[in-house]
């Protein structure tokens, strides 16, 4: 059995790259796209469901676990792989993001931050020290620092005191986490949208030799071409034989430019959260299965998709299933979303090997402007 946590590169394509995080629980094949599983579990999908779509990792969200069923519980019962039926590779979040965005009365200080849980009002602390505690009691394979993440736009002073707060917290979660085998912490570069920032994060994030590195701190409301801007600034300071993530991101339009960037590492609730709410994405672009349009069609999504939801279920019964908000179709939407998303990681890891990334992004991008055959 593996016992250290490595990376290797096993292709290139300009600045895109193919490779495996490996590790005791099983190899990430990157370009990876990790479906989010919030409060332990892929909303609407059976654990089993989500690995026969291609997936090798999965998310799990430090501040709903601590919440509910909280972390020292989870640990109780065997932590979090066995409690959620999940034996793979997991990567937690700090829970930093969701403090700032959900939580209620929140108190950010140089400790870290005390917050009033956003589900019965109790207060709690987060600090470096106890994310990674938490992340350590579920058992992550790979933990992510704490960091303060601010909204785009704002102003660079902002921008500023975050990164150097994010700078000093990953010093305490990296003596809190130490050196244990086959397992990582991940450093997450801020900066907002000013490239001088972004780059003091990145070089000094990289002179701390962590496992990997995370560019945290878009998709939360810039447009897609400062977001792609970043990546470019921030890409050539990070240390080529580690993976980086790009954290919450995104479409699949995102992730093809990030992947054409040198990002190796996704996540993103969009393809769930879309699915719940009756849109689904394919080879022929979005598609709206609440629109009348679809009532008396009786063509499945796509026939030539290897998910059975998509091959199989008509669109009709599937827009009926949505408009009478059927539990069935929250979860057959969700499959042929993930379904889809895997696909096109798995279409950009053999594209990117046989060095033509290039002509598949083309060909991704024309299947989705030109839509369905009538």
């Amino acid at each position: 059995m593996m016992t250290e946590f490595s990376f290797h590169l096993l292709g290139r394509d300009g600045a895109a790259r193919t490779g495996e995080v490996r590790m005791p629980r099983g190899v990430i094949r990157t370009p990876a796209f990790m479906p989010v599983g919030t409060a332990a579990t892929v909303k609407g999908m059976y654990p089993e469901q989500v690995k026969a779509l291609g997936a090798d990792v999965v998310l799990g969200n430090t501040y709903h676990l601590m919440l509910r069923p909280g972390a020292e519980r989870v640990a109780r019962l065997g932590g979090l792989h066995k409690f959620m039926n999940w034996p793979h590779p997991i990567l937690t979040d700090s829970g930093g993001f969701q403090v700032m965005s959900l939580a209620n009365l929140r108190k950010l200080t140089e400790e870290g931050v005390t917050f009033q849980s956003h589900i019965d009002g109790s207060k709690h602390v987060l600090t470096p020290e106890r994310s990674v505690e938490i992340q350590n009691l579920l058992g992550s394979d790979i933990v992510m620092q704490l960091d303060e993440c601010v909204s785009l736009p704002c102003e660079d002073k902002v921008a500023e005191k975050a990164m150097r707060l994010s700078l000093r917290w990953v010093e305490r979660c990296k003596t809190a986490f130490g050196d244990p085998a086959g397992r990582a912490l991940f450093g997450i570069v801020q900066g907002g949208a000013v490239p001088a920032l972004r780059i003091e994060s990145a070089r000094e994030l990289a002179a701390m030799d962590l496992k990997g590195y995370a560019v945290g701190g878009l998709a939360v409301g810039e447009p897609q071409d400062i977001m792609l801007a970043m990546i470019e600034t921030v890409e050539p300071h990070l240390p080529q034989e580690k993976p980086r993530y790009l954290m919450g991101v995104g479409t699949p339009d995102d992730i093809v430019e990030a992947v054409r960037r040198g990002v190796d590492m996704f996540d993103c609730v969009m393809p769930t959260r879309a699915g719940r709410h009756g849109q689904i994405f394919t080879r022929f672009g979005r598609m709206n299965l609440k629109n009348a349009k679809h009532a008396e069609d009786i063509r499945p999504v796509d026939p030539q998709s290897s998910c059975p939801a998509a091959n199989t279920y008509s669109r009709a019964y599937l827009h009926h299933l949505v408009k009478a908000e059927e539990m069935l179709g929250k979860m057959l939407l969700t499959w042929v979303n993930l379904a889809y998303y895997q696909e096109l990681m798995a279409g950009l890891r053999a594209a990117i090997a046989a060095g033509r990334l290039t002509d598949f992004i083309a060909e991704t991008r024309e299947g989705w402007a030109k839509g369905e055959p009538a």
